[in-house]
């Protein structure tokens, strides 16, 4: 092992309790015992759980190998990792569900199976490509995506190609471009093409692993040996697979702490679901629940704006979100302003970025976020006309880039020599100068971003002699090693831009949030009202981001000289006290009708019922009312769909799937308007059938 310089001193068990707030000590200071903490955003739940594991450590109530944090992403764990050191504590596992899980499946897979464990596939693309193939398919790159997706949320709702079908239709959830029962062919012939290669793929490590934890007592009773304590982050995202391999790694114990907050759940369309963390007191009776809510992120001005976006109408909270109490001083109040077009808004974020850095603020402080990745490009667009360096995140990795590894080869060999005669801060710059550094800085363009990564070296040198003074190269290239290992980047000078979900767990001091239009939050494609209600919670963690400054855009059309037809995201009516009335989604003379449009429900045309199924909204009956379309209409488009699906060599639900069918004999469309309104048909599809539809369907 490589040594490093002596630590520097370290709290007690009681300096760790004496250095939080009350919330926070009620979590640290009862170690053991299940328990629930419902964090608000900003409330610091990443302090209270390190403070919580360091106070367990040193009280002697843990072993710290006997632990394990369990965290969403890499970055968290090696975040949670670096915490508890800062705290003398050690030897506490801190990985993300996977990684856990393939730690563990590497171990166990010879006593449970024989010989080694299989390859796990970076990317389901190639073998969702062959099964699709297979099938007579033809998928472009963006439906093999599509699919690839639908077959990880069936995986991590425990799903198998034979029951995926069923309850795909019983939740009402609609597969991409397929009926449910041509999706399940999809999903079983996908397992066919692994089986034949001899691979796994990310979710099976988890469903391979439960598999072998629950046919083998002896190997579970091994893990249940090794880890006695477990703390899980985030847990508004588990699935119903990572629960149950929780649930086997407990066994019939009951030391386990959750964090989550049900406030900032935005990715159920993965699987995940906030029930496991709702539902935690009843699954263990007895647990203590504490609510952290003194948000130490935000201004007081923030805040109240994130308050206003989860309040409820009637002065509720909506998904059991806890109502943050601001502890920072006060900041400008939040904006919003409307641009004519796309264009303009892209312009106009531009223009304000370049005050703020002209008045000295930080490009790496600053975030431009937005609701979709195409989003993006227009504002990459303007910020690189103004000369404003950026980072797309989602982008290259920064340990990836040609730059920082040959930058970090260089810092390796230097190690070896390093005689601690120079200054570390100032080797390191030497050393990236060869590298292509210089000490001032470029202007923007791939010159400036390849600056900016090596930049991010010699200020993470800073950091770390900032420290642990006596660090020298060794220590450097240990601590970078680390960070690659956890995808932990450093800090690097731009302007982030990210989607909302892309966004979620960091923070900047300035935050614009483009595009807070209806039809992009929420996005048109969330209909139901859960749909719509996760739409809402991705404002509001898009809201939480910013520390200081916020800022809402919205345009008013999407070209230049179109007509303006967007308004502001209904979900700021309700700040409309804090933003002004110009935030209101719906002129006051005309918001008594919407108010009353907006919650009258879908009905069956044949008895009155409410429909909640996708399939029997877009036919507008509900599945126990018999059809109310004329029969030889259907017969006819099936007819039509037959000969068309035969002669592109492809099976019939490719063309339109029997919903779609069963819409169009209902609906009897006469016009193209009327046929891309009908769910199912896209521009594509209209283009390629709409006139033979029309055709087959005939006058009324």
């Amino acid at each position: 092992m490589a040594h490093r310089p002596p630590p520097v001193a370290h709290p007690n068990a009681d300096d760790v309790l004496a250095a939080l707030d009350p919330e926070q000590r009620a979590v640290a200071a009862s170690p053991l015992g299940p328990m629930c903490v419902l964090a608000g955003a900003g409330t610091g739940k990443t302090r209270a759980i390190t403070h919580r594991i360091a106070y367990g450590v040193l009280s002697g109530a843990y072993q710290p190998q006997r632990v394990l944090a369990v965290t969403f992403t890499a970055r968290a764990a090696g975040e949670l990792r670096t915490r508890l050191r800062e705290l003398g504590v050690g030897g506490v596992q801190a990985r993300t569900f996977h990684a856990a899980a393939l730690r563990q499946l590497h171990y166990f897979w010879p006593q449970a199976i024989g010989g080694a464990a299989p390859e796990v596939v970076p990317s389901k693309a190639a073998s969702v490509a062959e099964a699709a193939g297979r099938l007579r398919l033809r998928l472009d790159r963006t439906e093999l995506r599509d699919l690839a997706a639908e077959i990880e949320w069936a995986k991590v709702g425990m799903l198998t190609p034979s029951t995926y079908a069923a309850h795909a239709r019983s939740v009402g959830r609609e597969p991409p471009g397929l009926d449910a029962v041509a999706m399940a062919r999809v999903y079983a012939a996908y397992e066919e093409v692994k089986a034949e290669r001899g691979v796994i793929d990310f979710e099976d490590v988890l469903l391979v692993l439960v598999g072998i934890l629950a046919e083998h007592p002896q190997i579970a009773r091994a893990v249940r040996d090794q880890y006695r304590h477990f703390v899980v982050d985030e847990y508004q995202d588990v699935s119903r697979l990572q629960q149950r391999l929780l649930d086997l790694w407990l066994g019939d114990r009951r030391d386990l702490c959750v964090v989550g907050d049900p406030a900032q759940t935005i990715y159920s369309f993965t699987g995940a679901s906030p029930e496991f963390l709702l539902g935690f007191g009843a699954r263990y009776p007895g647990a203590e629940t504490v609510r952290l809510v003194r948000n130490y992120r935000s201004s007081p001005q923030v805040v109240a704006l994130a308050n206003l976006v989860l309040a409820s109408p009637g002065g509720g909270r909506r998904s059991g979100a806890v109502v943050l109490q601001a502890q920072q001083p006060d900041g400008p109040a939040p904006r919003l302003v409307g641009y004519p077009d796309d264009a303009a808004e892209a312009d106009g974020v531009a223009r304000e970025l370049a005050d703020l850095i002209a008045d000295g603020e930080e490009p790496s402080g600053m975030a431009v976020l937005f609701r979709t990745n195409s989003q993006s490009e227009a504002f990459e667009h303007a910020l690189g006309e103004a000369g404003i360096p950026y980072l797309v995140r989602g982008g290259e990795r920064f340990f990836a880039r040609k730059e920082v590894r040959e930058a970090i080869v260089l810092l390796r060999g230097a190690a070896r020599g390093d005689d601690g005669s120079t200054p570390l801060t100032t080797l390191v710059r030497d050393l990236l100068v060869t590298a292509g550094w210089s000490r001032e800085a470029p202007k923007a363009g791939a010159t400036r971003e390849r600056w900016e990564s090596l930049n991010a070296l010699a200020a993470l040198a800073d950091d770390l002699v900032a420290t642990l003074p006596a660090a020298r190269m060794r220590d450097l290239v240990i601590e970078l090693d680390e960070r690659a290992a956890s995808a932990h980047a450093p800090t690097v000078q731009g302007v982030t831009l990210a989607s909302l979900h892309a966004a979620k767990g960091l923070e900047w001091d300035t935050v614009i949030l483009a595009g807070c239009s209806d039809g992009l939050i929420p996005i048109t494609m969330a209909e139901t009202p859960a749909e719509i209600e996760e739409e809402r919670r991705l404002l509001y963690v898009g809201v939480t981001r910013a520390r200081r400054r916020l800022t809402l855009t919205w345009a008013a059309a999407r070209t230049t000289g179109a007509r303006a037809s967007r308004r502001p995201s209904r979900f700021l009516d309700q700040a409309a006290p804090v933003l002004g009335e110009g935030a209101r989604s719906t002129p006051k003379s005309a918001r008594r009708g919407r108010r009353a449009a907006a919650t009258t429900p879908a009905v069956c045309r044949g008895c009155g019922a409410t429909l909640g199924v996708a399939a029997e909204r877009l036919a507008g009956r509900c599945a126990n009312c018999p059809p109310t379309y004329d029969e030889s209409v259907f017969e006819a488009l099936r007819e039509w769909r037959r000969g068309v699906a035969a002669e592109a060599g492809v099976p019939a639900y490719v063309v339109f799937t029997d919903a779609t069918l069963t819409a169009l004999a209902e609906q009897r469309p006469t016009s193209t308007a009327e046929l891309i309104a009908i769910r199912g048909i896209g521009p594509a599809k209209l283009e390629q059938y709409g006139e033979a539809v029309l055709k087959v369907l005939g006058p009324n």
